[in-house]
C-alpha cells in the first residue's frame, strides 16, 4: 500500500488519484472502441464518457455527504479538508448520477439507450477495476478483520489518518476482490461484444454481474452502523445492487418480447397467404 506516490515540496501525488484518473482515461478509450464496433458515433460516445466521468465524481461526493450528513453539518469546514477531496466518495452515488447523465444525453441526441449502454459498459468495468486498485493503495473501502490466509495488513499511518483504515490488523482485501471481479467482467464483456446476440446484452450482463459481485463483497466490507439499512440487514450499496439486478432482468424481458414480436411463430408465418 502506497498512499503517496510522489512528494516534492508542497506538491503531493497520491496513488489513488493517479489510478482513478488512469481508470477514467482507459474507460473512455474502451468506450470509444466499443462505439466503433457497434457503429455508433465515436465522437458522441467520447463526449458522453467525459460527461459520465464528471457526473460519477460529483455523484460519489454528493452521496458521501448525504450518508455522512451529520458529520458535515457539525463541521462544514470538512468540505475544505484533504479527507473530503482525497476520498473516492460513494461509488453507487456516482453510478446513479452517471445513469441520469446518460439518460439525459441519450434523449438530447436521439440515441438508443441500450446501444449506448453496451458501448459504455466494458469501459466502466475496466475503469472501475483500475480505480479499485487506487482504493487499495489509499486504504479506503477496507474490509472487516479476518484470520484467513489472504488477509492484508495496512501499516501506513498516513492512510490511517486520512481514511481511517485500521493498522496492523489483517483485513479482507475487499478492494482487490472487487478489482479482480471487475477485470473478469471486462474480459467477458469484451468477448461478448464480438458476437452480441441483441442490443442491451452487455448492459444487462454488467448490471447483473457487478450487482452480484458488490452484493457479496459488501458482506466483507467494514461499515459504520449509520451506513446500514433495515436495522443492520444490508448496506445501501447492497440495496442498490438489487435494483441493478432488477433493471437488468427488466431489460432482458423487454428485449426478448421485442425479439418475439419481430419474429412471429413458424405456424403464423406458414399461415400467411403467398
Amino acid at each position: 500500500m502506497f498512499p503517496v506516490l510522489l512528494k516534492i515540496g508542497n506538491f503531493t501525488l497520491h496513488t489513488y488519484g493517479l489510478l482513478v484518473a488512469t481508470g477514467f482515461l482507459v474507460g473512455i478509450f474502451v468506450a470509444e472502441r466499443m462505439a466503433r464496433r457497434f457503429e455508433l458515433n465515436p465522437d458522441r460516445i467520447f463526449t458522453l464518457a467525459i460527461f459520465l466521468a464528471i457526473g460519477a465524481i460529483f455523484g460519489a461526493k454528493l452521496f458521501l455527504v448525504i450518508q455522512e450528513w451529520r458529520y458535515y453539518v457539525h463541521d462544514p469546514r470538512a468540505f475544505l479538508g484533504a479527507d473530503f477531496w482525497e476520498s473516492g466518495g460513494i461509488f453507487y452515488g456516482g453510478v446513479i448520477v452517471a445513469l441520469l447523465v446518460l439518460t439525459w444525453y441519450v434523449r438530447r441526441h436521439h440515441l438508443r439507450w441500450l446501444a449506448v449502454g453496451d458501448a459504455v459498459a466494458p469501459g466502466v468495468a475496466i475503469g472501475h477495476s483500475i480505480g479499485r486498485l487506487g482504493c487499495f493503495s489509499a486504504g479506503c473501502c477496507f474490509g472487516k478483520p479476518t484470520a484467513l490466509f489472504f488477509g492484508v495488513t495496512f501499516t501506513s499511518l498516513y492512510a490511517h489518518n486520512t481514511v481511517g483504515v485500521p493498522l496492523n490488523i489483517p483485513l479482507y482485501p475487499t478492494q482487490l476482490m472487487e478489482s479482480a471481479a471487475e477485470a473478469v467482467i471486462f474480459i467477458l464483456l469484451w468477448r461478448m461484444a464480438r458476437k452480441r446476440a441483441f442490443e442491451g446484452q452487455l448492459t444487462a450482463f454488467y448490471l447483473v454481474a457487478y450487482g452480484a459481485v458488490r452484493f457479496g463483497v459488501d458482506f466483507l466490507r467494514a461499515y459504520e452502523p449509520q451506513a446500514m439499512l433495515f436495522h443492520g440487514l444490508m448496506t445501501d450499496a447492497q440495496l442498490t445492487s438489487l435494483g441493478m439486478i432488477a433493471l437488468a432482468i427488466a431489460i432482458l424481458v423487454r428485449q426478448r418480447r421485442l425479439a418475439g414480436s419481430a419474429h412471429p411463430p413458424r405456424e403464423a408465418r406458414a399461415a400467411r397467404p403467398a
